[in-house]
């Protein structure tokens, strides 16, 4: 009977085992049966919380845990076309394949590290996929989906800054940098977003940069209409503005 399936359905404290405290004292045996326990599980859940959350053990345990078992072989062959699946993004498929090679070869650290990349991939397009979907279902949010000729964009500029030809009103933007001292997968999506909202534990700072005086955001930006039908990106900082397209 798996020990990690539970950790991610029951309720309470051993919901918040460590993986690490689990995974450590197991043989290469079991970590193996763990994993396909955990393969099994994601494959037939529905719920995105712990379909999640069962990717990125599965991610930890090819990626610190069993290379570290001496009855692992330290060399092995990473099947091409599951490489080529990770470049296309195509990680179940590729997670498929290097599946196969273990099963037909055995464990080794370069079949762990090629899945450990497959599922961590997986996970994050999981989220990302959760994301699209939800902003996608707002109804303000829809036309950046619909939009195929730009008189169908919804945003426009204000008159304000349309005024005064030849040279036109600068609209300055400045912004502290945000910092998620929480951050855990992307945590402020990951629960509120999902099956387990009570789970979210997020602590967002704002921080400002001042050497001398008062301080103010790192992070400024600013717009100016110009007399071309072009858009001109510079960066300050950088001094640097890309040739035109």
């Amino acid at each position: 009977m798996s020990r990690l399936v539970p950790v991610i359905t029951t309720e309470g404290e051993a919901r918040n085992q460590s993986l690490d405290a689990i995974c450590r004292g197991m043989t290469l045996a079991e970590l193996l049966a763990e994993c396909d326990a955990l393969d099994r599980f994601r494959r037939a859940n529905d719920n995105l919380y712990e379909r999640v959350r069962a990717l990125f053990f599965l991610y930890a345990i090819h990626r610190f845990h069993m290379p570290l078992r001496k009855d692992a072989a330290t060399r092995g062959m990473i099947p091409f076309p599951g490489y080529a699946g990770l470049l296309r993004r195509r990680f179940e498929e590729a997670i498929d394949v290097f599946l196969a090679a273990q099963a037909e070869a055995g464990p080794s650290t370069a079949i762990s590290s090629a899945l450990a990349a497959g599922y961590r991939s997986l996970g994050f397009q999981t989220l990302a996929d959760q994301v699209r979907r939800s902003v996608r279902s707002v109804r303000g949010n829809q036309w950046m989906f619909r939009a195929g000729h730009p008189a169908d964009y919804a945003l426009r500029l204000r008159p304000e800054l349309l005024a005064g030809e030849p040279v036109f009103p600068i609209l300055r933007e400045a912004t502290p940098v945000r910092m998620d001292l929480t951050h855990s997968g992307w945590s402020d999506i990951f629960f509120l977003g999902m099956d387990f909202p009570e789970g979210a534990r997020v602590l967002n700072i704002s921080i400002d940069l001042a050497v001398h005086g008062q301080p103010k955001p790192p992070v400024e930006a600013c717009l100016r209409v110009i007399d071309q039908p072009v858009l001109r990106l510079t960066s300050v900082d950088l001094g640097a503005t890309p040739p035109r397209t």
